[in-house]
């Protein structure tokens, strides 16, 4: 059984109080994030200083690796989509601990791109139906073999960090942020669950929790207004 908690977009409150509710119902189970930890809200810094407390595993998501091509490689075309994407407050949120800012992007690049485990499968876009020709065959019986594919293909619009096509059934549970939605959705045709609600435009935070490739319960927290203000 796994807790998995979407997009949260530098909202440290609400993350943290879902987090507690989560632990309260489920004592042990668990966590963890697809991505996008940074942008838009105003606690960027304090989202991955409690991740690293509370050793939460995740997967990067675009922004998060936009932030860190920007710091590390500026003039890249990663690195200039930041500029786009609500970098501002993620900066802000490091004023007077810019020491802080390579620890922090070194725990973004160790993460891995994707987290299969006999539960779900879980990446921050998903893997689009762009690669059914272009995996190998049986790939749903090793998943990890993807793990070279999709690295080499980080920029790609279709690739996994990005995508909002539609997602290949991987032959288990899909657990994906990014492709925002106002609920919870889940696809039953691709076995694919959506659980970005949109926690930067003032909705929600979302989680799901999956025991055995089943979404047993949902669990979300409205967007608290410090987060945003």
């Amino acid at each position: 059984m796994i807790a998995v908690i979407g997009d949260i977009h530098g909202c440290y409150f609400t993350f943290k109080e879902l987090v507690g509710i989560i632990k309260e119902k489920y004592s042990k189970i668990k966590i963890c994030c697809v991505g996008d930890l940074v942008d838009r809200g105003n606690f960027s810094y304090e989202v991955i200083e409690y991740i690293k407390t509370e050793k939460i595993k995740f997967t990067p998501g675009n922004h998060d690796y936009m932030f860190y091509y920007f710091i590390n490689q500026p003039n890249s075309e990663i690195g200039q989509a930041w500029l786009y994407n609500g970098y501002e407050k993620t900066l802000a949120s490091y004023e007077n601990r810019f020491d802080k800012i390579e620890e922090h992007l070194n725990l973004i690049m160790r993460a891995p791109i994707f987290i299969d485990l006999n539960d779900c499968f879980i990446s921050h876009a998903g893997i689009s139906k762009y690669y059914k020709s272009k995996l190998p065959k049986n790939f749903q019986n090793n998943l990890d073999l993807l793990d070279n594919i999709f690295k080499n293909d980080l920029h790609n619009e279709h690739g996994i960090l990005w995508t909002r096509e539609e997602l290949l059934n991987v032959g288990k549970l899909q657990v994906v942020g990014h492709t925002r939605r106002e609920e919870v959705f889940y696809q039953e045709q691709n076995n694919v669950v959506y659980i970005d609600t949109s926690i930067y435009t003032g909705n929600k935070l979302s989680s799901v929790i999956v025991d055995n490739n089943k979404i047993i319960d949902i669990i979300s927290v409205p967007t608290k207004f410090e987060d945003l203000e």
